[in-house]
């Protein structure tokens, strides 16, 4: 469906496999659902206190950065975190602001971090959305964890996932963009770098020369440049703020940027989408914005 609100819809409970199928997925339209993860122990009990009791100073995965932005355009290159491994403990204090840094922490590895690098937090959540689970006739392919900054900013981006994002504590705010968009939004070729930290503390941008170019979003759409990018001031962005408690359902394939309280924490599902008639329609459009770019 091309036609859209201006605002996303909130659903009073979580909605029956059935349901949430017919209204929700197979239209590609998102929600934010309340009453979905109420019962979940995780709401009460992800204090920082009980997270320095049960993960402790166990060296975890963290994203860093000079500026918020990993995965991002930065410099004419499309440049990723440093990954650095550190004791989750030191992440707190740096979050509760007990130590200051100059650089930006975010932990936010996008492969199951969860399951992989938190097990002994899955009791407090669940393993899959058990309602998702029958809708979609799998589990999973990632349940993911995610804990930063308020200055730790997602770029514009899409993914080929249907995607459940729950918010434990603080808020996450989407700006939201319909795969319709898709010929308003400009994409270009970069050539992919990583931030490292040099012996002084400041960061140096390092070429992955053996790596092919990436192509990403430049555009930031919170100040948009429409003197290079007119095409953005057609598109039309929803924007929603997802608070604790809450599920926002994110349909694949939908652009979305992303920012977060301060020590926000939140929990993702990563259902892998279907390559259906909807994707045919989606490589449809890309090809034809591409080949009107050349042209």
């Amino acid at each position: 469906e091309l036609g859209w609100t201006d605002s996303v819809p909130y659903l009073d409970r979580p909605p029956s496999p059935l349901e949430f199928y017919r209204e929700w997925v197979s239209p590609n339209k998102p929600c934010i659902i309340r009453n979905a993860i109420s019962h979940w122990p995780a709401l009460e009990k992800w204090t920082s206190a009980y997270l320095r009791e049960v993960v402790g100073p166990k060296v975890v995965s963290v994203a860093v950065t000079p500026n918020g932005y990993a995965d991002a355009v930065f410099q004419d290159r499309f440049v990723m975190p440093e990954e650095r491994q550190m004791p989750f403990t030191d992440l707190l204090d740096i979050v509760e602001k007990k130590v200051t840094s100059p650089s930006i922490f975010y932990v936010q590895k996008q492969c199951s971090n969860l399951t992989e690098e938190f097990p002994e937090l899955v009791c407090d959540v669940q393993p899959d959305i058990p309602w998702m689970s029958e809708a979609l006739g799998k589990k999973p392919d990632a349940v993911n964890f995610w804990l930063g900054e308020s200055a730790a900013v997602t770029s514009l981006h899409k993914d080929h996932y249907e995607n459940l994002y729950c918010v434990i504590s603080g808020e996450k705010r989407f700006l939201l963009h319909p795969p319709s968009d898709r010929p308003f939004i400009p994409y270009e070729l970069y050539q992919p770098a990583t931030y490292r930290v040099s012996e002084d503390g400041s960061f140096e941008i390092v070429d992955e020369k053996s790596e092919e170019k990436v192509p990403w979003i430049p555009l930031d759409p919170l100040n948009p440049n429409l003197e290079r990018y007119p095409e953005y001031a057609q598109a039309k962005p929803l924007q929603c703020t997802v608070k604790a408690g809450e599920m926002l359902y994110l349909p694949s394939l939908w652009f979305h940027h992303v920012q977060q309280s301060h020590g926000c924490i939140a929990v993702n599902y990563w259902y892998d989408m279907e390559y259906d008639l909807k994707y045919s329609y989606y490589q449809l459009l890309d090809c034809l914005t591409k080949t009107l770019k050349v042209s």
